[in-house]
């Protein structure tokens, strides 16, 4: 019999065809902390990065920023699964799948810096913002300095 046979739901029908490995099962939404750093490959991260860093790209676009890139076909199932696991979303332009990252770049920043601060400075800001002065990264423009001091003063006044 084809269809849905009497007394069984589509719900049901869909039970039954990700327990038989039919469909994937719809994945559990989770937080942008966790999201971020708790079930991604590195690979997945790297798209990721790529994605934030460029706003929106296609799969050719991917590819063509990932060091020691995969086959094309390899970048597209990642982009899926990006997509399964909640983190990418496609528009269509054309003929093309244009993906975007689904987490606002804001909520993004700030979920990795923290994760970062915790992890890395056990939840010190002060040694975190003494690392990032004492690296050999490019120093602070005095612009820069004056406005970093300009927030230090205004979390000193909050905090009163």
């Amino acid at each position: 019999m084809i269809g849905n046979p009497a007394g069984q739901s589509d719900v049901n029908n869909a039970s039954f065809l990700a327990g038989a490995g039919f469909v994937r099962p719809p994945r559990e939404r989770v937080g942008v902390a966790k999201a971020l750093f708790g079930n991604l490959s590195r690979r997945e991260r790297q798209i990721m990065d790529l994605l934030f860093q460029r706003g929106r790209a296609t799969a050719a676009e991917v590819q063509e920023g990932l060091p020691e890139a995969p086959s094309y076909s390899a970048v597209r199932a990642l982009l899926r699964i990006l997509e399964d696991k909640g983190h990418v979303r496609h528009e269509q332009d054309g003929p093309r799948y244009v993906y975007v990252p689904k987490a606002d770049r804001e909520r993004a920043r700030q979920s990795a810096l923290k994760h970062v601060v915790q992890t890395f400075f056990d939840g010190s800001a002060e040694q975190a913002m003494a690392a990032l002065l004492g690296t050999e990264a490019p120093r602070m423009a005095p612009v820069e300095l004056e406005r970093l001091a300009a927030l230090i003063e205004q979390a000193r006044k909050e905090d009163v």
